[in-house]
Order: C-alpha cells, then structure tokens, then sequence
C-alpha cells in the first residue's frame, strides 16, 4: 500500500497525513471498494505500518501518516527494505512453499531433492544460474537488507572489529556489507567470496576484493569469517525449504 502511494504518478507527499478520500483518488480506486480500503487501513494502523493523526489542529477528522515501518518500504529511503520484500513475495520464491506438503510426503529423486526444484525442475543456486531476474532481485533483496543491518554493525559494534587485518565474508553477495567494513576500517583487507556468477562483473578495489568459489571446498583465509545469513540460506535451499 504505502509503496503504491509513494510511486503513484501524483502522490502524496509521505511525511504529511492523508485522509481517506485523498489516498482513494491517488491509488484510483473503484468507488464500490472503497470500504475494502478502509478496513485495510485499519488493520495496516493496528499493524503498526500506519498511524492516524488529525489532518489539522481545527478540525477532528483524522488522516494518515507513515510509521517508521512503512517508511523503511518507500523505493528512496537510504535504508529500504522494498527490494528485500519484493524478492520475498516474488513467485518464483513463494512457488516451493505451495510445494511443502508434496515434498515431505515422497520421497527425495533427483528431480525433486527440494522444495524448490518441484515446480522449477532444478536447485535454487542452477536455477540463479540460467534466470538473470532471479540472480538480479534476490541479490539486490539481500544488499537492501544488509544496509540495514550493516548501519548498526559499523556503528554500534566496532570493538568486533579491532586487531583484525583480513576478513573474509562468506555468502557476502554484491559486497554491501563487505564494502561498507572496508570503508569504516580502511586497515582491514575485506574479501567478499560468493558463488562466481554473483561476483563475476564486480571489480575490486583498494581493500575490497571479491573472490568467487563454493564455500563447501575452500574458503579465503582470513583473522575473522563473516557469516551474515549464509546459515539461513543453506537451511532453506539445501534442508528442503525451499
């Protein structure tokens, strides 16, 4: 919803309140669903994603305004999570959970060693491999995440990083993470080793270099090892998640 406000052609202005009957013109809704927006934006107020506030200090009707949630979903916030959540409700990753029941009541062949090779007929890494959209929304998902978390690790954790001179980030992507240590630590040698189609077209620079391989046969060598959500990815692609 709020992404659809923000991106419309004439949209509202996301730091100001919008009352109902602004919010039905701006996303042209049919006039016979406009109570179906209004229950939505109820639940989306209890939620948390929206607030209500009174459009002026005159007047009683109230309108709505974003929340620091819904914030973190518009395309132009420096820390969105839009990408993130669109590769998450993307077909292509919601297909195998459709797939779970069917998994788990065979058993595993090679056409079906997963969740995810069940309606796409191969292994989520192959399958990053052959169709650039994947391999483009789930890295740029993962970088939109890791700006986040990356905001916090430089700034509220820095002592982890002291004495260190090389690390390495496993799983480490486009290098979001990965860039963002080499520039607030310019002493630590940063390596970014991910599969080689993710890092093929990335060139390193100064303290940053990318390294492709599988992590099952040999990982760089480093004084620390950064595993953000490598762990998670192996659970859901390879334990038959996805």
């Amino acid at each position: 919803m709020c992404n659809s406000i923000r991106h419309t052609r004439h949209h509202p202005q996301p730091c100001k309140t919008h009352d109902l009957n602004q919010l039905l013109t701006t996303l042209q809704i049919h006039p016979t669903k406009t109570q179906c927006v209004y229950r939505l934006m109820r639940i989306l107020v209890h939620s948390g994603f929206f607030a209500l506030q009174k459009t002026s200090e005159n007047e009683q009707e109230e309108g709505y305004i974003l929340t620091s949630a819904s914030k973190l979903l518009l395309k132009d916030h420096p820390l969105s999570l839009a990408p993130f959540l669109l590769a998450m409700l993307d077909p292509i990753l919601t297909k195998p959970w459709h797939q779970v029941s069917t998994w788990i009541q065979n058993d595993d062949d090679d056409d079906a060693a997963t969740t995810f090779a069940l309606p796409h007929g191969m292994n989520f890494w192959d399958y990053a491999v052959r169709e650039t959209r994947l391999n483009h929304f789930f890295n740029e998902g993962m970088a939109s995440d890791t700006r986040l978390t990356s905001s916090a690790l430089i700034n509220k954790c820095k002592d982890v990083f002291e004495g260190l001179n090389t690390l390495v980030d496993v799983g480490g992507g486009t290098g979001t993470l990965a860039s963002a240590i080499a520039k607030k630590f310019p002493h630590i040698e940063c390596t970014v080793f991910d599969q080689p189609h993710v890092v093929a077209d990335l060139k390193s620079n100064g303290n940053l270099k990318y390294v492709g391989g599988n992590m099952f046969e040999a990982i760089p060598p480093a004084d620390a090892v950064l595993i953000k959500v490598i762990s998670f990815d192996f659970f859901l692609v390879d334990y038959n998640i996805l």
